[in-house]
């Protein structure tokens, strides 16, 4: 008989600007695809965070992982780097991939899948009041 995991869901946010935008294409085709958010002087938002790890609940503690240690790792490997920060400009896994609202989940992700030891589940993010992203995919 196996363990049963517990789901454990933390929210947190951040203040980002981004420009949706490639190199690859041309200004015109940037705006075609991306519209205003092509805009060279980017724009921002208030994103909503929400990480999810399940294992099973410790007896000793009751807890699946204890709120501080996630909260250390989401602020050391996601807030700090994000926070405040023009995306394409400030954080290096933009350099080359526009951040879009699924490659901004997908790399939250990358960042946060080895400092949780396998307890990672999903991380959903939310841009705007209508547009939420979750990888991975449900």
């Amino acid at each position: 008989m196996s363990t049963p995991l517990v789901h454990l869901s933390r929210r947190y946010s951040f203040s980002a600007s981004h420009r949706l935008y490639t190199d690859h294409l041309s200004f015109e085709e940037n705006e075609a695809i991306f519209g205003r958010c092509a805009n060279p002087n980017g724009h921002g938002h208030n994103y909503g965070l929400t990480v999810t790890v399940a294992g099973p609940v410790d007896v000793p503690t009751g807890f699946v992982m204890p709120l501080d240690e996630l909260d250390a790792i989401v602020r050391r490997t996601v807030l700090d780097a994000y926070d405040h920060r023009y995306l394409n400009l400030d954080v290096e896994e933009y350099a080359d991939l526009v951040p879009t609202g699924e490659n901004i989940a997908r790399c939250v992700w990358e960042r946060l899948d080895a400092p949780l030891h396998g307890l990672l589940r999903r991380v959903v993010v939310d841009e705007t009041r209508n547009n939420r992203f979750e990888y991975p995919a449900i």
